[in-house]
C-alpha cells in the first residue's frame, strides 16, 4: 500500500493534487491512502513527532511559514526513501530540489500534464523497491511487512498471528481477512488455520509442508490435494 502526503497551502490546489494522485493509484492498480495538508507545520509534526510514514509527498514549494524546501531538508532524515515531488512556478528551484534528491520537479504552468506522469512514475518506483507489503496498522504505530519476508499465517482466536524472517507480529483481523487483504497467489490454505507463502515452501512430505526456516506445518488431508495443485501452477508459471 503506497501511502501519500499532499501538502498545499491553497486548499483548492491541495484537493485537485489528491484526486490526481488517487486517480494515478487507481490507474496502476495499486492499492494507497492519501492524507492532505494545507499547513506545512502540521505536516512536519505527524512526520516528526507522531512517526507518521509516507512513501510519497506532493510539495509546493512556495508556502507560508517552511517552505517546501525546508520541509524537505527536515523530512529526509526521519523518511530517507520518501519520493518527493516539488511543485512549483519558480523553475530556478530546479537545481535545489537535484541536490536534496528530490524525486520530480513539476512547473504549476505544465502541471495537468506532468503531475501524472510523475506520480504514476513514484508509485511503479515505490512498489518496484519494496515489493508488496501488508500494512499493520493502529492508533499508535504502522508496521509494513513485505511479502517475501512472511512464511506463514495462523489463526490466534479472532485475530491473526503473521510469522515472519523478523519474528512474529499480530494483527486484530481474522485469518480470511488478511488473505482477502494480501489478494496474492504465493498464499494458499494449507488448513483452515493455516496459511503458508509458497515461495519459503521447501518441500511437501507426509503431510507436512517443510519451510526455508527449518518448520514443518501440518496439511489438513482436505486441503492435501489441492496444496499440491497449487503449488505446481505456482511455480510453472514462474519459473
Amino acid at each position: 500500500m503506497v501511502r501519500a502526503a499532499i501538502c498545499d497551502d491553497d486548499e483548492e490546489t491541495v484537493l485537485s493534487n489528491d484526486r490526481t494522485v488517487k486517480e494515478c493509484l487507481k490507474q496502476c492498480g495499486s492499492l494507497g491512502e492519501t492524507v492532505v495538508y494545507t499547513d506545512s507545520a502540521n505536516l512536519l509534526y505527524d512526520i516528526t513527532e507522531d512517526g507518521f510514514f509516507f512513501d510519497l509527498i506532493l510539495l509546493d514549494i512556495e508556502m507560508p511559514g517552511k517552505s517546501g524546501m525546508e520541509l524537505a531538508e527536515k523530512i529526509k532524515p526521519f523518511l530517507p526513501n520518501v519520493k518527493i515531488i516539488f511543485i512549483t512556478s519558480h523553475i530556478e528551484y530546479a537545481i535545489d530540489a537535484f541536490e536534496l534528491s528530490i524525486f520530480r520537479y513539476v512547473p504549476k504552468g505544465d502541471k495537468d500534464k506532468r503531475l501524472p506522469a510523475a506520480v504514476s512514475n513514484a508509485i511503479k518506483l515505490i512498489e518496484l523497491e519494496e515489493g508488496k507489503a501488508y500494512t499493520i496498522r493502529t492508533n499508535s504505530r504502522l508496521e509494513k511487512i513485505p511479502y517475501k519476508e512472511i512464511y506463514y499465517m495462523e489463526r490466534d482466536g479472532k485475530n491473526t498471528s503473521i510469522t515472519t524472517t523478523n519474528g512474529i507480529s499480530k494483527v486484530r483481523k481474522s485469518l480470511g481477512r488478511v488473505f482477502e487483504e494480501l489478494g496474492a497467489e504465493e498464499f494458499i490454505y494449507i488448513d483452515r488455520g493455516l496459511i503458508v507463502n509458497m515461495i519459503h515452501m521447501m518441500q511437501v512430505k507426509d503431510g507436512m509442508a517443510v519451510l526455508k526456516n527449518g518448520v514443518s506445518l501440518p496439511i489438513s488431508r482436505s486441503h492435501l490435494q489441492t496444496v499440491k495443485e497449487q503449488i505446481n501452477t505456482y511455480w510453472g508459471m514462474h519459473i
